[in-house]
């Protein structure tokens, strides 16, 4: 027994070391790309990042920042690192998990274990653990500063604890374990609220403990308890504490007078002396299951306690400060995550039902003169109850997710109703198997491709004849199905030899996994993949995957009599797992040479003049400037406002505060103009009286006025401002405009003494509201700048004011009549040529997914706008220089060609470089061939599907054009005969709607 304690012990610090090194070898030296960049940077000066928070992320990540010693540019490696010790802990609890249950599953009652049932699970552990270390969404999780990674460190370390505890036969010893899971279980709270799910397995096991005589009623009773266990954590301890806190401190501010805090302090004594009483009273009484809860609670609470670093950090305004959450009001919005909206799980609307009545819900306050002042009432939605049905999956009722919803399911015409049927066959097509079956097989089956909704990969799947960007993506991973048939041996074993493990595993994966699918519901489309919140589920079916060695071990009983011979053998055979995942998954999860996430956020900062406003969208917009600005103090005289958080009053608060180098933004709206639930959304309502054109300026400040004279009834009675004209003026101090250099030499006579223009909308939100102040206000002394990566309705249909000048476009006052902006070269080539990175995009070796590529998709169309900008002012030499550029930086072996090729190859031709126009040409029609090939065979869809096929049809028809035009026989009879057989093609016109 000491022998294989000590054994067990030194094989689990083996593996350990072993992810580790994987995990150090492969995690990215900087910021990826999504919530990264804003964790890092939020960790690193201990800001507040977007809800419900992650405080213990950002408290251990600003430890590991620290080993950075100085080396800004080394602070996002190492906060990474949090991830890679986390992950290889997670493996290491993982190991010693699987040894637990397989020698469970394998020891004989009352006897020791021989050595080969030693060998058996050590070997079992070994490969479960080494098999979930390169399990593609763990391992994913595992290179960069996310909370994943860290939430399935607790998730392994509590379930560990728990088979620990289960072992405990001397009772107050146990106990202290209980009290130690429950510590984890509230410091977990802090990084991710998945690892509650984990609650009800947990009761299984204390109830198989706790009660000899297991009966049916009773494991129900047990699992019910821990399904409440999670609501009383997950409602009634994180938000519900607070919520409580928040209705006393209303009370003794508002009735009693007394200063703000006192309500607070007041609820924390009273709940604090309860718990004290409780502990005191079951002490006396030698009540050890009250004792022990109590003390649990406690625990919990300690670590739930990091939260207070939410509200403490946000009252000191640092520059990232999401949602303000500095009072106990805010924070508990913050906590319920109320930002997000709602989805109903087990009751409510569909995609069929009709608002008929809006009442009003819970008040928000604010802080106004002493007191609590309530500002806007939360809105409740009141819907017809014909649409309305149990487990309502076809809920979304978002203009794009209607028509995305009959990609799966066939939905009723009219008014007719939603049947349980067709709300199921969505739950099982989409949520099911989309999204969580594709993802499951993704981990132990294969992986077809890296773009948005790929398929998983079959064994019989074929690697010959594919579309290119299939064939050729590092991330077409094939494992055979190799591990999901040894977990499946795994699943059946645990049956075999005991019901009750199995059914704890059980609880698990499907807590794990489809109870998250349940509680999600989820749109029938997503911005990015969501496999990496099912990493519990995968982490459950790793450890019957150890299981199922095991399993060939003790059914080998019968063909081999030799003890220490079966294990072996077991293991030699099972070896091929994770052997095979490390081999496929290699490349497509080393990061350790990608730097693009940061060097798009520079290259972007860069294409702004000194002191600029940048207007920029989603998240990889806007997560990695923070990173550079906040981190490495990369451009902080740029001030990046995302337009997303514009519609926010607290974001506002934030632009209109000075940061770093970059002053405060010139909005004149003060904070009850543009408070939450005020000037939200101003929809169009034209009237006669008002002149052709409005002021900007008259505009704003009529919105200002107390009796906002723009103000209509809406039906429920609310008065709401519209504006009456869609054409918008402001006036241009033209003289100062041109002293001021500008303006492009000898564009001085284009400048316009007053902008007018058509705002293009029927509704204007509150990001537009303050667009349109801050423009106005500019007065073109501080530049204004539009990411090019920006949605076009968000432009304010100023498009004929911008000039191009890098990867942004500034707003200028002059109209060039070009809705794409007019190009200013000697600007843009020198940012471009000069002043922009481009670390290792030109390695062919390094993996760069699809969220990777579409920023040098968009950076290769700038360079060819660039060029031919140059070319339509006789500076061919330039030009062909920075299309010999864009090719370097970022050559098709490293960066595949995308739809501006064959612009490019037009280009070419039109600056007489006939060799290398017919060297892409000839490349690229192959390529696309190849594609319509496969594609006009095989029956295969998505959006992906669908982009390829367009691209590849353009490509070839622009081809067939150019090599007509430039009597390239040769070229024309390759293509002409393959494109017009496309053109008639079923499947290829049924794909692109032909």
């Amino acid at each position: 027994m000491n022998n294989f304690k000590f054994l067990n012990n030194i094989t689990g610090w083996i593996i350990f070391i072993i992810a580790t090194t994987v995990y150090t070898l492969t995690v990215e030296p900087t910021a990826s790309f999504w919530d990264c960049g804003e964790f890092i940077a939020c960790a690193y000066k201990m800001q507040v990042p977007h809800p419900p928070g992650a405080p213990m992320f950002l408290l251990i990540g600003k430890m590991f920042s620290f080993l950075a010693f100085g080396d800004v540019e080394k602070v996002a490696f190492w906060v990474n690192m949090l991830s890679v010790i986390a992950s290889a802990f997670t493996i290491l609890f993982l190991f010693w998990t699987i040894t637990i249950l397989a020698k469970k599953l394998i020891a004989e009652k009352g006897k020791e274990l021989t050595k080969g049932q030693s060998l058996t699970v050590l070997f079992s552990g070994i490969i479960g653990a080494l098999a979930y270390t390169f399990s593609d969404s763990f391992w994913f999780s595992a290179v960069e500063a996310e909370v994943y990674a860290l939430s399935s460190f607790f998730t392994a370390i509590v379930f560990w604890a728990m088979l620990k505890w289960e072992a405990i036969d001397d009772e107050s010893l146990a106990n202290k374990w209980l009290i130690f899971i429950a510590y984890l279980i509230g410091l977990s709270i802090g990084v991710h609220l998945l690892n509650l799910v984990t609650l009800p397995a947990l009761a299984l096991i204390y109830y198989y403990k706790k009660f000899e005589n297991h009966s049916k009623l009773g494991t129900f009773i047990a699992f019910v308890a821990g399904v409440i266990c999670v609501g009383i954590i997950q409602v009634g301890i994180i938000p519900g504490l607070p919520t409580v806190a928040g209705k006393f401190e209303v009370l003794f501010v508002n009735s009693f007078g007394l200063p703000f805090g006192s309500g607070i302090l007041f609820f924390v004594i009273v709940f604090i002396g309860a718990i004290v009483y409780g502990i005191i009273y079951s002490l006396k009484n030698k009540i050890v299951i009250l004792n022990t809860a109590l003390l649990a609670l406690v625990f919990i609470l300690i670590g739930y306690s990091s939260y207070m670093v939410i509200p403490i950090r946000s009252s000191f305004d640092p520059p990232l400060d999401e949602n303000d959450p500095e009072d106990i009001m805010s924070f508990v919005s913050y906590l319920k995550r109320e930002q997000y909206g709602e989805r109903p799980i087990l009751y409510g609307p569909t995609v069929k039902s009709q608002v008929i009545k809006q009442t009003e819900g819970d008040k928000k306050y604010r802080k106004l003169d002493g007191k609590y002042v309530v500002y806007d009432k939360k809105i409740i939605n009141e819907y017809d109850a014909k649409h309305q049905m149990l487990f309502p999956r076809i809920h979304s009722s978002q203009q794009n997710h209607l028509q995305m919803y009959e990609r799966w399911v066939k939905l009723p015409e009219g008014d007719k109703k939603i049947s349980m049927g067709t709300n199921l066959e969505y739950f099982f097509k989409y949520q099911i198997n989309f999204m969580f079956v594709r993802y499951f097989m993704w981990n132990f089956a294969g992986k077809a491709h890296d773009y948005q909704d790929a398929a998983e990969l079959k064994p019989w799947d074929s690697n010959e004849e594919l579309p290119y960007l299939m064939s050729n993506s590092m991330a077409r991973n094939q494992f055979y199905m190799l591990p999901f048939f040894l977990g499946i041996i795994g699943v059946l074993f645990g049956l075999v030899r005991s019901n009750q493990i199995s059914l704890v595993l059980g609880v698990l994966f499907f807590f794990t996994g489809i109870g998250i699918i349940i509680f999600l519901n989820q749109p029938p489309v997503e911005p990015r993949e969501r496999d990496y919140t099912y990493a519990g589920a995968f982490y459950v079916y790793a450890i019957w995957i150890g299981l199922g060695v095991a399993g060939i071990a003790y059914w080998l009983k019968d063909i081999l009599k030799n003890d220490m011979i079966r294990p072996i053998v077991a293991f030699v055979v099972t070896l091929i797992v994770p052997v095979i995942m490390a081999a496929e998954g290699w490349d497509d999860h080393d990061r350790s040479k990608r730097y693009f996430s940061v060097d798009s956020a520079k290259n972007l900062l860069n294409s702004c003049a000194k002191n600029a406003i940048i207007f920029t969208g989603g998240d990889n917009d806007t997560f990695p400037l923070w990173y550079v600005q906040e981190v490495e103090g990369f451009r902080t005289d740029v001030r990046v406002c995302n337009l997303s958080l514009l519609n926010t009053d607290w974001y506002i608060n934030l632009m209109k505060q000075d940061a770093y180098d970059s002053k405060a933004l010139p909005i004149t709206m003060e904070f009850d103009e543009y408070i939450q639930g005020t000037n939200d959304y101003l929809p169009f309502a034209e009237d006669p009286r008002v002149p052709q054109a409005i002021d900007v300026a008259q505009f704003i400040k009529l919105i200002r006025q107390k009796n906002n004279p723009l103000q209509r009834p809406t039906s429920s009675g609310k008065l709401v401002t519209t504006f009456p004209r869609k054409t918008f003026t402001f006036p241009v101090d033209k003289e100062k405009v041109i002293a001021s250099g500008i303006i492009p030499a000898g564009f001085e006579d284009k400048v316009e003494d007053r902008i007018t223009w058509n705002i293009g909308k029927n509704g204007l939100e509150k990001k537009h509201l303050i667009m349109l102040d801050m423009i106005e206000q500019s007065k073109f002394e501080r530049p204004i700048y539009f990411s090019t990566t920006i949605s076009s309705s968000d432009y304010l249909n100023l498009q004929n004011y911008f000039q191009l000048e890098g990867l942004a476009y500034r707003f200028l006052p002059i109209n060039n009549g070009n809705g794409n902006g007019r190009i200013e070269t000697t600007i843009m080539y020198d940012r471009m040529m000069n002043d922009f990175f481009w670390r290792n995009m030109d390695d062919s070796t390094v993996f760069y997914d699809e969220n990777y590529r579409r920023f040098p998709a968009n950076t290769r169309d700038k360079f060819y706008r660039l060029a031919s900008a140059l070319h339509a002012e006789n500076k061919n030499d330039k030009a062909i220089e920075v299309i010999d550029h864009c090719f370097k930086v970022m050559p098709d072996a490293s960066v595949p060609y995308d739809a501006t090729i064959s612009s490019f190859v037009e280009l070419l031709l039109k600056l007489d470089q006939k060799d290398k126009a017919n060297q892409i040409m000839n490349m690229m029609s192959d390529r696309y061939i190849t594609d319509l090939e496969y594609y006009s065979k095989n029956d295969v869809s998505g959006m992906f599907v669908e982009s390829d096929i367009r691209l590849a049809m353009y490509g070839l028809n622009r081809f067939l054009n150019f090599a007509s035009s430039e009597n390239n026989e040769e070229l024309v009879n390759k293509i002409q005969p393959k494109f017009q057989g496309y053109t008639q093609n079923t499947r290829i016109r049924q794909m692109i709607g032909m």
